[in-house]
Order: structure tokens, then sequence, then C-alpha cells
């Protein structure tokens, strides 16, 4: 490092001036929506940042508060109800900044065993709450869909040992979630998806079906998807049945929940997650419904020994590591170098205590029914399924793509709520997706008398 570098990151004036815009980013409640600018307009608004001399930390700081914010949507505002919004606690989020400051190298216990071992708690946690084994394990990774391919690459391992190189397939529901046609693509198998569109849970029966289909396309299945809570619906599969299927076939059975797990934690929701403590992993990510901030996705392995023997990464510089037989996250998923994303969620565990957040979760169910009750009761809107988690899916009676797309923009310009258009079978239709803690019921009635 420089001694420029190191005289301006020992600035404490800047130092303060990021302490302060942090602190006064937290304290806004809410937070504002924002919204999107042209390439065009930032670059007009913005110039060049990026210079041989340097514009200095206040006034780059001050590019970014006044222009590059307010362009960005904020997903922890409570009216933020599209995809899978994200409201990471304030403990967690400060954590986050103790994390960056920190610099620890999560890849290795050598190097990160103190972060590893909290974050191995929480891993330990959620494999509990999962009804899995002791013993059972996994890995903070970036996002779902790279602990769905760290899990089936595990799954394909597996099955090559039995069986030999194969043309293999996933058996997995029409409505899974769209990571696992990518995941297929990277390993160049292929996805063989059950009719899942009568209910949206994939069943046993459909399974069964995917994978006769399978075999007569001459392919193999080696793993069985199921979904803990649909993106688009928040359904849950039938665990207990693809477990059976799973079982009966010699296959892997892999659970993406990485939205909808969290809600194992409510006691009145587990029996709807039956079957789960039967799979051979699971992911959940705690950025979308446990309330951490991006990114960080659980991965959970019934058998981590299988894991490291698929993911450990091998060289000269590294059999030091490999041969003490530590636990080291970079054995368990397709990573090496990591930052340990799991942290601010355990610190954030560690505050409030588990009971705290399966209020939160729960609370997020009963206003995605009761908002439900009131959509049932408009005249022009139409629910069009009963929200089982916390996604509420809806119609306006009479519209069309376009009218759904042109009401969406003028909620986010008057700055009322972002609620983008979706659709199921090629109809189209919008979605209330509820996980924020701090989304009230008075404000989604306000948004849906904005569709009158």
């Amino acid at each position: 490092m420089t001694q420029e570098m190191h005289q301006a990151g020992a600035d404490s004036v800047l130092r303060d001036a990021i302490y302060k815009y942090a602190a006064d980013r937290m304290a806004m409640d809410p937070v504002p929506l924002d919204g999107p600018k042209a390439p065009a307009e930032l670059a007009s608004l913005v110039g060049n940042t990026i210079t041989e001399a340097g514009m200095g930390g206040l006034a780059a700081l001050a590019v970014f508060e006044e222009v590059l914010a307010p362009a960005t949507i904020s997903t922890d505002n409570p009216n933020f109800l599209s995809f899978i919004p994200a409201a990471p606690t304030e403990a967690a989020t400060l954590f986050d900044l103790v994390v960056s400051a920190s610099s620890i190298y999560g890849g290795s216990w050598t190097e990160g065993a103190g972060a590893v071992f909290a974050e191995n708690q929480v891993l330990e946690f959620l494999a509990d709450e999962a009804g899995f084994p002791t013993g059972s394990g996994g890995v903070f990774v970036q996002g779902g869909t790279l602990g769905n391919l760290s899990a089936l690459v595990v799954a394909r391992d597996v099955a090559e040992k039995n069986l030999g190189k194969q043309n293999w397939a996933i058996i997995c529901s029409s409505e899974a979630h769209s990571s696992i046609k990518s995941v297929a693509k990277v390993m160049g198998i292929t996805v063989v998806a059950g009719d899942a569109s009568e209910t949206g849970s994939f069943t046993g029966t459909a399974a069964d079906a995917a994978i006769e289909s399978a075999k007569e396309q001459n392919l193999v299945p080696f793993a069985l998807v199921a979904t803990g809570g649909t993106t688009n619906f928040g359904i849950i599969d039938r665990l207990s049945e693809l477990a059976d299927v799973a079982a009966k076939n010699s296959l892997w059975y892999h659970v993406d929940g990485a939205y909808g797990l969290a809600g194992m934690l409510v006691n009145e929701l587990k029996p709807k997650f039956l079957g789960l403590e039967r799979a051979d992993s699971f992911i959940v990510d705690p950025h979308k419904w446990l309330f951490a901030p991006f990114d960080a996705c659980a991965l959970v392995f019934r058998n981590p020994a299988l894991a490291k023997q698929s993911h450990t990464q091998h060289g000269e510089y590294l059999e030091t590591l490999n041969k003490a037989d530590d636990w080291n996250p970079s054995d368990y998923a397709f990573n090496l170098t990591r930052r340990v994303r799991g942290l601010p969620l355990w610190f954030s565990l560690a505050t409030y205590g588990v009971a705290c957040y399966r209020s939160a979760i729960s609370g997020n169910v009963k206003l995605a029914q009761k908002i439900a009750g009131e959509i049932s009761s408009r005249p022009g809107l139409k629910l069009v399924r009963e929200p089982e988690l916390s996604v509420v899916v809806f119609e306006r009676k009479g519209w069309v793509l376009e009218d759904y797309e042109k009401w969406s923009k003028k909620l986010l310009a008057d700055q009322i709520g972002f609620v983008v258009p979706s659709s199921h079978l090629g109809k189209p239709n919008t979605r209330f997706a509820i996980v924020n803690p701090n989304t009230s019921f008075e404000d989604l009635v306000a948004i849906l008398d904005t569709m009158e």
C-alpha cells in the first residue's frame, strides 16, 4: 500500500463521514424506495469518477450519497414487495460492517477458526431445525444458485461412484426455481420436470411420472429436487412423498428452500415441512427470510464428508491446509476465497434470540393471510391462490400485462411501493412477497387502492 493510500485510509474525517452516513441510513424509518435512472442520466450527473489523481474520499462519498444511492431501490423498504425482498435486522447490518472491517479469510479453519466456529453454530442450528442428525454441516455460500449447484455436483459424484458416467438427469417440479435449469446447463446434464401446474405442489405421483419420462429418453436420474416454498407462490412440495420416491429409486434428495424453508422455524408451519429430515442436503437463504444482509445461502449436508470429497481443492500451496483435516469451509462448496458471510446472521441470532425470529416469520404469514382476505373481498380483484407462506398472488380483473406494467411504474414513481408484474401459466398477475416485519396491512391496502 502506498503512503498516499495509507494516509487516505487513515483520514479520520473521511472515516467519521462514512460512519455518519451508515448511521443516518440505518436511522431512516422507513428508508426511501428510490428508483433507477437511465445510464445517460447517471453519466451526466456523475461524470468520470475514476481518474489518475482521484477525487478524494469525501467527494466520492458525496457522489454515492447524492446520486448513486438514490438511483438504487432499497430492498429493505417495507413496501418493496417484488421478487423476494431483504429485511436485515439492525444487529445483522451492524455486524456486516464488522465483518468487512475485520478482513477475515473464511475459506480455512487455520485462518478463520473463530469466525468459522460461529458460522458452524448457525449451520448446526438450521440442521437441527430441519431434523438432520448430529454431524450434519456445510457452508455459507453466495446465494441459492451456487448452493444448489454445489449440492447437486456432490449428488452426481456419488452416483458416478456407483454407476459410472451416465446421461444424467435431475428430477424436479415444473415450478422449481430457474437456478435448477442453470445448474443443469453448467453441469452438462438434463432436467426432467414433473407437472405441478394444478396445485403448484410437486407430488410423489408427478415425480414417479417424471422418472419414467427420463428413462424413456435414455436418461439416468441421479437426484430429486424438492422445493420448500416456491419463489412465485410460496408453495411447499409434498416433501414426505418425494422422500419416498427418492428412497425407492436410490436418488439423492435435495430440498431447495432458498426462500420458504425459514418457515420451518414456526411451530405451526413445521408439519408442512415433514420429509425435510430425510433429505441428503438443503439450502436456505438468510438474506431472504432470515433477516440477514446480502449475500448468504446456508448449504447443509446430511453427510458433509461426501461434499468434502467433491469440493476439496488441491494445489501445492493448499496441501498444508488439507493434511490437517480441519473444517475448511472451502471444502464444502464451489468456493475457495470467501468472506465469512454467515457471521451477520450469527450475531443477529445471538443478539435477539431464536424466539424473536420465529415471531417475525409467523407475523409475515399472518399478514399474508389477512391481506389475502382483503383481496378476496374486493370485486375488482381476484386471489389466484390462498397463500401457504408469505407470498400473495392476485389479479386485477380485466387487466392485461401492459396495464400491470403501467401501474407498477407509477407506483414506484409515486414512491408508494415496488410491486412488479408476474405471471402464471401465461396469464399476467402481480404479487406481494412479504418478508419484512415492518410491512403493514395499512400500506398493503393503500397499494390495493391504487388498482381501483
